[in-house]
């Protein structure tokens, strides 16, 4: 955990707003205090940084066609409810 300094954040909300910074969504002043918290934290830097692996990872995933045989089952199923 961060040694608290005045306009600091603390861990709790950090990681309260992590996605929010990952997707680039934070701005100003929440961003830089963000940045400052992440540059001296490794517990929540490490945490970024899993989940910023993990969204592009997920992303390319999400690129890829599921093979035609994948989808004849799905819809032969979803007709089936």
């Amino acid at each position: 955990m961060s040694t608290p300094r005045i306009n600091a954040i603390q861990c709790e909300e950090a990681l309260n707003r992590l996605f929010t910074y990952l997707d680039h969504e934070l701005r100003g002043h929440r961003h830089a205090e963000m940045e400052r918290h992440l540059k001296t934290c490794r517990s929540c830097f490490s945490r970024a940084e899993f989940e910023r692996r993990l969204k592009s990872q997920l992303t390319e995933m999400a690129q890829e066609k599921a093979p035609t045989s994948l989808e004849q089952r799905i819809f032969a199923l979803l007709k089936s409810f």
